[in-house]
């Protein structure tokens, strides 16, 4: 079997094959967990129960404490994206901060948001795991599947998922989400980890029936429904994350574990997604990619399973966190 799936994966894009020359161009972009500094985990937050306007922190661990960087550097932008774009100087300050100890927040007081809500762009990657192809005995893409969701369909880690009245066959997709850090166009895959900023936890709810039976099959209003890409806790920057393309994946209904997968088994992995994507469009700091989701959706259960009002969707990454949303 393992022999069957090397061969139906393109070339460049097979599984388990990292020569010596490629470990060691990893090593260059990303420590080993052994060596990792402390991990910087940005996150966008209010204070519990207020309408301010959000605020830029780090977490302290997954779960923790939040360092507020606008209290430490009142100069630092509010939104993620402006901090994105403010680039290393942005990075530096967070850096002083974490280090510093100073204006740590109680977790109990902040609600975080989606670490990033106002993106140029989100994009979204199909058929991406080779295990999630097998399950529907569909052939392993030769090109990156590339779809969208408007940026309006973005909420918290712990916000509710909508269930919308035009749909009744609404499903659930854990994925791995990066953020772009650094403006680029034609990056080259040798290039493109230094334009990533992280990554984070990404849930990309799907409307089957308007995704494979309306709208002339198109995927956008399926995927693209208010509420229907919840993201978080935090993005962990790159260099605070071991391997992304070697982390556990899961996603829970209720408790049951309904995906539980390895990213080792994405396709197109992150550099190759900036490659192909950026040969069409600029990429700016904030757009996010969602990378696609491992086997086990509802859809290609029999029979079919749909989420209802009244559940509550896990999904989690190894190192990067979870992310829970009740149904309503």
């Amino acid at each position: 079997m393992w022999v069957l799936l090397q061969r139906a994966l393109p070339v460049g894009h097979r599984l388990g094959q990292a020569g010596p020359r490629s470990q060691s161009c990893w090593k260059l972009g990303f420590r080993g967990v052994s060596h990792l500094q402390r991990a910087m985990r940005l996150v966008q937050f209010q204070a519990k129960g207020s309408a301010a306007a959000p605020r830029i922190g780090l977490e302290e661990k997954d779960g923790g404490n939040v360092v507020d960087l606008n209290a430490f550097d009142p100069s630092l932008p509010r939104t993620m994206r402006a901090f994105l774009e403010e680039g290393d100087a942005a990075f530096a300050i967070a850096k002083r901060a974490q280090e510093s100890g100073q204006h740590v927040l109680p977790r109990a007081e902040v609600s975080l948001l989606a670490p990033i809500t106002n993106p140029d762009k989100v994009i979204c990657v199909g058929m991406n795991y080779v295990d999630h192809c097998l399950e529907q005995n569909a052939k392993i893409p030769k090109e990156p599947i590339i779809f969208s969701k408007f940026p309006s369909a973005i909420v918290g880690p712990y916000d509710e998922i909508i269930l919308p009245t035009e749909s009744s066959k609404v499903d659930w997709e854990v994925e791995l989400a990066f953020v772009i850090g650094k403006k680029g166009k034609h990056i080259q895959e040798s290039d493109a980890m230094s334009h990533v900023a992280g990554f984070t936890v990404a849930h990309d709810v799907s409307a089957r029936d308007w995704q494979t039976e309306k709208n002339g099959k198109q995927w956008l209003l399926g995927k693209t429904f208010d509420t229907f890409c919840p993201l978080g806790p935090a993005l962990v920057t790159k260099n605070s994350v071991s391997d992304p393309h070697n982390l556990g994946i899961r996603c829970k209904v209720n408790g049951e574990i309904v995906q539980n997968s390895n990213t080792n088994q994405m396709i197109f992995k992150t550099q190759a997604l900036i490659a192909w994507v950026s040969k069409f469009v600029t990429l700016y700091p904030g757009d996010i990619f969602l990378t696609g989701t491992p086997p086990g959706v509802g859809f290609f259960r029999k029979p079919p399973v749909f989420l209802k009002r009244g559940d509550e969707v896990q999904c989690e990454i190894d190192e990067l966190g979870t992310i829970r949303n009740k149904v309503a």
